[in-house]
């Protein structure tokens, strides 16, 4: 017989995980499942990142974004404290190395203040050179409260709280179809049916997929950008203290290449961004044709690809020849040499774009045919995933009668 449960949630990484854990811990015996298409947790885009903890300064103010960053950090930080997590607050230096850069981060300051990063500085040449010796730029924008972690022990941590808790982790079990039954829906699996109540889908990198499967149009489609790391030389590393990143150009779909010094010591350099050819590809020969049918087949990848496609062809070349990022990586850090970098790991990002060919920003939590459907969740949803998880636990309970 089908196993049963009150919910099943589709996707086993952090947002999911953080769901489950805010339902779980309000909701005590409650019948809770996550199915899990891999057989190890956090094997996507919860485990494929730099690990940055962000303190909020990038976002729109009033956005999902700018404010569950900032709950979602907090909630972390007291997650990752109480279960002992390694987690190291570095600080971040956002550096202008041009006149032209000012304007843009002097709103940057603002927009962080907005937000609740009130411990934000903004610093000149000596203030930068005293925070990391190696650097080098006209002025600064200094986080303290950035850090990092890492998200993978993060998302162990809360399977072993659901666990603990009561509720199962059925991992290996790729959902094929949602079927409509009365008092619930059953959920075709690649190994047995799986009946639930409620179903609440974070499925990332097919999400859209998963909305599909319930009779949903969701009016966007995920179209997946792959993100090549380099990493130092452990030889090189000492000349980053932290994180350094480039001023963020508005114009641009994504930050730039910024620098990372992670929890284990690894200094990354990254990501690039190109449109991936496999919503898994995490290498460049990885190629899936029903990827590349559904992506060329949204009139609105083409939209994007045009308006951005000089920015496209830079990262083409920086992902096939790395050390064409040497130019750029100099301006910040003069003492770097093509000998200190070394290639690096891989993540695609779930990307949601609109019909119009816009790359939706904030997240989107959305409910239809009776399933709650997390459809796009970008960074910083690794840092805010607690938060999202809470939202969505709300959201759930607001539309779901659970016993």
């Amino acid at each position: 017989m089908p196993s049963r449960y009150d919910v099943a949630i589709v996707g086993g990484g952090l947002i999911g995980l953080a769901t489950a854990f805010q339902l779980l811990r309000r909701r005590p015996g409650l019948s809770l499942a996550i199915l899990e298409k891999e057989r190890r947790l956090a094997t996507h885009q919860s485990g494929r990142n730099s690990g940055v903890v962000h303190a909020g300064l990038y976002y729109r103010p009033g956005s999902l974004k700018a404010r569950l960053c900032r709950e979602g950090k907090a909630e972390l930080e007291e997650f990752a404290a109480e279960h002992g997590l390694a987690h190291r607050r570095c600080g971040k230096l956002v550096v202008a190395v041009r006149p032209e850069e000012l304007p843009r981060l002097a709103d940057l300051a603002e927009r962080a203040r907005a937000n609740g990063a009130v411990d934000v500085e903004e610093a000149g040449p000596e203030r930068i050179a005293e925070l990391e010796p190696h650097a080098r730029g006209i002025r600064a924008l200094h986080s303290p409260g950035t850090g990092v972690i890492d998200f993978a022990t993060v998302a162990e941590a809360l399977a072993g709280e659901i666990r603990g808790q009561g509720g199962r982790i059925l991992t290996g079990r790729s959902v094929r179809g949602i079927d409509e039954r009365s008092g619930g829906r059953v959920l075709r699996t690649s190994t047995e049916p799986v009946l639930a109540r409620h179903v609440i889908s974070c499925a990332g990198l097919h999400a859209d997929r998963v909305a599909a499967m319930t009779g949903a149009r969701p009016p966007a489609r995920i179209v997946p950008f792959r993100g090549g790391y380099l990493t130092l030389r452990p030889s090189a590393r000492d000349t980053v203290r932290a994180l350094i990143y480039p001023v963020p150009d508005p114009a641009l779909p994504f930050l730039g290449v910024h620098l990372t010094r992670r929890v284990d010591g690894e200094v990354w350099v990254g990501p690039n961004a190109i449109p991936a050819l496999s919503r898994e590809g995490y290498t460049l020969g990885s190629v899936s044709l029903r990827d590349v049918g559904d992506m060329l087949g949204f009139g609105a990848f083409w939209r994007v690809a045009a308006r951005h496609l000089a920015t496209g062809l830079r990262e083409a070349i920086h992902e096939l020849f790395p050390r064409t990022l040497l130019p750029e990586l100099r301006r910040y850090l003069p003492a770097i040499e093509a000998a200190d970098l070394r290639p690096g790991p891989a993540g695609v990002r779930a990307q949601l774009v609109d019909r119009r060919g816009n790359l939706v920003d904030d997240f989107v939590v959305s409910e239809a045919r009776g399933i709650v459907h997390v459809l796009n969740a970008p960074s910083p949803a690794a840092t805010a995933s607690l938060a999202i998880g809470r939202m969505v636990a709300d959201r759930a309970e607001a539309s779901f009668r659970l016993g």
